[in-house]
């Protein structure tokens, strides 16, 4: 049995910056900047493969929570995640229901993914009245993920089709990673971060195998997760004082590198097929090591990550929301054949990934 992406849309904020103009302001807003982390601050900056970014914020309120930093910042930028989280996420599955022409009272399932703020009621009570979901949709709000939550929701959506094949489901992710950078005792994985992580939101709509394809979107045909042992402090968030503060060592490359191809081979045998199968890839644009360690262990031409690196640059690294944007991009300007098999690849912290086999 499969299921039937109805359609994918991506909402991003209205405010959009050169990379070159993002990496002047974060460098007058960090404090204590040492003159080599100055320096080391422009060359990751031009070396991220991002040409544009968006900002959940103009770049000058940006300052101003920087100087609030030790009296309630990370509140007040928690404050303004749920505000314009609730709003973009709501532009994002609005756009994905008129797309699928669905009324939002037929979504029997939302799952929200998001891992940059925290909101109590989550996101998805939040949307309800917003949207007009039905009061009785079912709710599952997601974090921990981070940015392999947008591949594994779809699985998790998939996976809920399979029992409920005649029931809509919808998935969301939000993110506005550039709310969690942060302006004191900057580490060399937060100006990595900051030359990366952008904002953006995206939502699917999906229904059983039995549902008409309102346009030329995939079918996920099967799912795989996957945790890769002893790598667990490679990727992820701690909790400090001032908020999230990111967890990033280069040995998260050197894991994608390892074990990716051995995690796609055995999932892609499992159904017959091989590397040489799959027509279109979906992979997570973790930043330009990762994309190259991915493309790497298996052995891709560049072609291969070409909707990857247009996301990266048009958007950066947006955690969950990219693997859905490129799923967009893949739909809208590659014209998989009919009846040619995709693969996404999700990746994040764990490391975990999260492979679904795709048809169009």
């Amino acid at each position: 049995m499969t299921s039937r992406i109805l359609a994918v849309r991506s909402a991003f904020p209205a405010h959009r910056y050169p990379q070159d103009e993002l990496a002047r302001a974060y460098a007058a807003i960090a404090q204590g900047l040492r003159p080599s982390q100055r320096v080391l601050l422009d060359r990751l900056y031009a070396n991220a493969e991002v040409a544009t970014r968006h900002t959940a914020l103009p770049v000058d309120e940006y300052a101003a929570l920087a100087e609030l930093a030790d009296t309630g910042g990370a509140a007040l930028a928690n404050d303004r995640y749920v505000e314009e989280a609730t709003a973009l996420g709501e532009r994002a599955l609005r756009s994905a229901l008129a797309s699928a022409e669905l009324e939002p009272g037929a979504v029997d399932l939302l799952i929200v993914t998001s891992v940059t703020g925290v909101a109590v009621p989550s996101l998805d009570a939040l949307l309800i009245p917003r949207l007009g979901l039905r009061p009785d949709v079912k709710r599952l709000p997601v974090f921990g993920l981070g940015c392999v939550a947008g591949a594994a929701g779809l699985a998790r959506l998939h996976d809920y089709l399979l029992a409920w094949p005649g029931h809509v489901a919808a998935l969301l992710s939000v993110e506005l990673c550039t709310l969690t950078v942060p302006r004191a005792k900057v580490t060399t994985a937060d100006l990595v971060a900051s030359a990366l992580f952008g904002d953006g939101a995206a939502a699917v709509v999906a229904s059983g195998e039995q549902a008409a394809a309102r346009r030329r979107l995939p079918r996920v045909i099967a799912t795989r997760s996957e945790v890769y042992p002893d790598s667990t402090d490679a990727l992820g968030w701690r909790l400090g004082a001032d908020g999230f503060r990111i967890v990033l060592t280069a040995e998260l490359a050197e894991v994608v590198e390892r074990r990716l191809n051995g995690s796609v081979t055995a999932f892609l045998g499992e159904h017959g097929l091989t590397l040489d199968d799959i027509g279109s890839w979906i992979c997570h644009p973790g930043g330009p090591k990762v994309l190259d360690a991915a493309q790497r262990a298996l052995k891709l031409p560049d072609s291969a990550m070409a909707a990857s690196r247009r996301s990266l640059s048009e958007a950066g690294n947006m955690s969950s929301v990219s693997v859905l944007h490129i799923l967009e991009l893949t739909a809208e300007t590659c014209e998989p054949a009919p009846g040619s098999y995709g693969l996404m690849i999700g990746l994040g912290p764990g490391v975990s990934a999260e492979l679904l086999l795709l048809r169009w």
